[in-house]
């Protein structure tokens, strides 16, 4: 078995990682002074007016200052190179700031219960009405543009931590305008409508909180949340040329970014230089569609190929009983025959699409092989630009005999007995 391992040394993308940590950085840094501002405005607005459900918001939008705070270290400290000590780099700092944000809405979650059933038991009305319902509003209309703010860096950089956050201050708004109904309410002599609300908002938020701990745990324990994923890259793996068989493919997530490591067949007579070129094929692909992809490692581990798919150049429609051509080019049909175990399963025959041209006909015939999944091409002679077409796309070539039939060919292709084409003729 070869291991592979394939990391990205693309300078571009390391620094478009080194940017999107940053941006996040950057989202964490507003954010964190939003929340003092927020935090600081509702406090005093709910000492000069008396309400305790007001105090209570200023005290959860206290706790979004530490939350921002956490995950504005993390992601700073994400951004460190990684070291012989730490050598998947600091990605996982991400996660463990998520984790201590959605410790820190669990607490807010248990101060906006216990604060509402106080004020449930012992309902009083507020002074100061009209500063006190602007404050709430100006709460949430402020606390929903930070949201997607950091909603939409957090999507953008693939940010747990700030996706995290920014469910943490759509809350917050919720919890503002259940803060402004209380108010409104109170002014109708209907005291108990706030701390009741109160007490929902208090629910939900720790459900938010539950989820994002719950998310946070697997991921530091290497957990797998996005099966989809591992469908995506099997299938993407599966359909380079030369990859016969995907197996053993994990995935972790460390912070905003994925490992991870397949096993992929490959024919044993395969040059050790060509498995290296399909599995610089497989990482370019795979990263071109999972964006968030850090490392690749593969096992290359050459088999003995039982099923294939074998071409073979002829000069009429009739199956396995049809007679040979000896060029692939001018053949006007072309035979395929599925091989498993030495034993023909199934065949069909093709018109050659490039019989009618003047020029480039065994190229043209060498792309329809190769869209045919052809493993095998058993043929007299071939020339340079088909040879190198097939030869590239791991399609093996082998002199085919004409004092035998269809069936015999294939009987000695199964046995060895045929001479492989290793250059043009």
């Amino acid at each position: 078995m070869t291991h592979l391992k394939t990391k990205n040394n693309n300078m571009d993308l390391t620094v478009d990682k080194a940017s999107f940590l940053k941006r996040g950085e950057r989202t964490a840094r507003v954010s964190t002074l939003a929340a003092v501002l927020l935090s600081l405005s509702k406090g005093f607005v709910g000492v000069l007016s008396g309400s305790i459900a007001l105090l209570a918001d200023a005290v959860h939008s206290l706790s979004d200052v530490f939350a921002c705070v956490a995950v504005w270290f993390g992601l700073r400290l994400a951004q460190k190179k990684p070291t012989e000590e730490f050598p998947y780099g600091y990605y996982k700092a991400e996660t463990l700031a998520s984790l201590a944000v959605s410790i820190i809405i669990l607490v807010s979650s248990v101060q906006i219960l216990l604060e509402s059933a106080k004020r449930f038991a012992n309902p009083s009305s507020i002074s100061f009405t009209i500063l006190a319902l602007l404050v709430t509003v100006f709460s949430a209309a402020f606390s929903y543009l930070i949201a997607q703010y950091k909603n939409k860096t957090g999507i953008e950089i693939n940010s747990q931590a700030l996706m995290g956050e920014g469910k943490h201050s759509m809350v917050d708004g919720y919890l503002s305008l259940t803060v402004f109904a209380g108010i409104l309410f109170s002014q109708f002599g209907v005291l108990w409508i706030e701390p009741l609300a109160g007490i929902l908002v208090g629910i939900f938020v720790a459900k938010v909180g539950f989820g994002l701990a719950k998310d946070s745990v697997l991921v530091l324990m290497d957990a797998c949340l996005k099966s989809d994923r591992i469908s995506q890259m099997k299938a993407i793996a599966e359909n380079v040329r030369g990859v016969r068989k995907i197996h053993g493919l994990k995935v972790r997530r460390s912070g905003p970014y994925i490992f991870g490591e397949m096993h992929v067949e490959v024919d044993k007579r395969m040059p050790v230089d060509k498995a290296h070129e399909i599995s610089t094929e497989i990482e370019r692909k795979i990263k071109g569609r999972v964006k968030e992809i850090d490392s690749l490692t593969m096992h290359m581990e050459p088999v003995e190929i039982e099923a294939y798919r074998v071409a073979i150049p002829v000069d009429e429609d009739r199956g396995v009983e049809s007679g040979l051509n000896p060029h692939l080019g001018r053949a006007p049909y072309l035979l395929f025959i599925d091989v498993d175990r030495g034993q023909i399963k199934n065949w069909f025959v093709e018109k050659n699409p490039g019989i009618e041209l003047e020029k480039g006909r065994g190229i043209v015939a060498a792309k329809f092989l190769i869209e045919h999944k052809v493993d095998v091409l058993l043929t007299k002679e071939i020339g340079e630009g088909p040879f190198h077409v097939l030869r590239d796309s791991y399609v093996k070539t082998y002199k085919m005999p004409h004092d035998l039939d269809i069936r015999r060919i294939i009987e000695a292709l199964q046995r060895k007995n045929l001479e492989e084409i290793t250059s043009p003729k």
